[in-house]
């Protein structure tokens, strides 16, 4: 089945490396996505609430973040190669790890055959700060629902594993047969003195 878009998810439990891989392809001259949890609670910050008040109702939380997932899937061509730090089905796992019930509106959304590939990046050590919370085990079973999620759409994860991230996006890359080309860098200054 062809996808109906040139969209590559890079997905993975909390603390796989996704967004470190993500800004790497970016820097590389590739266009991507954020990573909207995150994103969201920065929005909510800036208002004064505290991590703990934004995620108090875990429903509220993940619907502020897949609106946001969902207004920029909207808003990308779906013939660009655009890198997804995260997707649409990505909710649905969390929805699963939460016990919450998605609406038929976001379940409609989701369905095979839109993205050209779907990379899981492996777990690195876990690493929490003011946004990621999870422990080990949640950690590994998000995981371990993300590739289940995938699967189920009919999407064959590729898992990526866990290798130094300027390594981690070669393997994407080659696995996508795209050029691998290093990020772009300024042009130096011409020496002060001559040879």
């Amino acid at each position: 089945m062809k996808a109906e878009t040139n969209w590559c998810v890079i997905t993975g439990g909390p603390s796989s490396g996704k967004t470190t891989t993500v800004n790497i392809l970016r820097e590389r001259g590739y266009v991507t996505t954020i990573e909207h949890a995150r994103h969201y609670i920065d929005t909510q910050r800036v208002t004064g609430k505290t991590v703990e008040e934004i995620r108090a109702n875990q429903l509220v939380f993940q619907r502020g973040i897949l609106d946001m997932q969902i207004e920029e899937e909207r808003g990308i061509d779906a013939k660009a190669l655009v890198f997804l730090d995260r997707a649409l089905p990505d909710a649905l796992a969390y929805y699963r790890f939460l016990g919450l019930e998605p609406d038929a509106d976001y379940l409609s959304l989701i369905r095979p055959g839109v993205y050209r590939s779907v990379f899981v990046l492996d777990l690195l050590p876990l690493a929490t700060d003011y946004a990621r919370t999870e422990d080990r085990a949640a950690q590994i079973e998000i995981h371990r629902l993300l590739t289940e999620v995938y699967t189920e759409l009919g999407y064959r994860p590729r898992a990526v594993p866990p290798l130094p991230p300027e390594n981690r996006v070669d393997f994407i890359l080659a696995a996508l047969n795209e050029p691998i080309h290093q990020a772009q860098t300024a042009p130096r200054p011409p020496s002060a003195v001559a040879p």
